[in-house]
């Protein structure tokens, strides 16, 4: 499977099966977001893999959906922005890195059979105290990881005529 054919199969899950994701399948999913790219490689993130089933009760607090404790796994991807890359105009690419991260971490999922979801709305507050994150690390994204149960929803695109401009 080409890269472009993940990114168009890859969807927002929102239901998942109460199945385990093989130790091999989240080793490579892992790997995906070692080798992201980052602002000078600083690798200023760190990534929190929570087992739902351990945690669910403070994984509530963060969010309320029903299908975002289904699965195996929470993944958190936090920005220590202290070591991110500084752009010459102030601008702390610390988040950004974070993103690439998840991005990484997701295509790789996809490519294994697993689902995810982008979450950037949670209550951050919960996210901290759950992961004990000193004022060093800022939350950025969260991802359910496990086997989908739940169909695509379907999304509009705009055209590439309405994204892009050549100039």
């Amino acid at each position: 499977m080409s890269v472009l054919d993940i990114m168009e199969k890859r969807y927002s899950v929102r239901g998942y099966l109460d199945n385990e994701v093989e130790d091999e399948k989240l080793n490579k999913v892992l790997r995906a977001a070692q080798i992201a790219p980052t602002g000078v490689n600083a690798q200023a993130f760190k990534i929190y893999v929570i087992e739902t089933k351990k945690h669910i009760e403070e994984l509530e607090k963060v969010g309320k959906w029903d299908w975002f404790t289904e699965a195996p796994y929470i993944i958190a991807v936090v920005a220590k922005p202290s070591d991110a890359w500084t752009r010459y105009d102030g601008k702390n690419l610390g988040d950004i890195d974070a993103t690439i991260v998840m991005d990484h971490i997701i295509l790789e999922a996809t490519e294994l059979g697993l689902g995810t979801c982008f979450i950037a709305a949670y209550n951050r507050e919960a996210v901290i105290e759950m992961l004990k994150l000193s004022d060093d690390y800022e939350p950025v994204l969260l991802t359910p990881l496990g086997y989908p149960d739940a169909e695509p929803r379907g999304t509009d695109r705009k055209s590439l005529d309405e994204l892009v401009e050549f100039i």
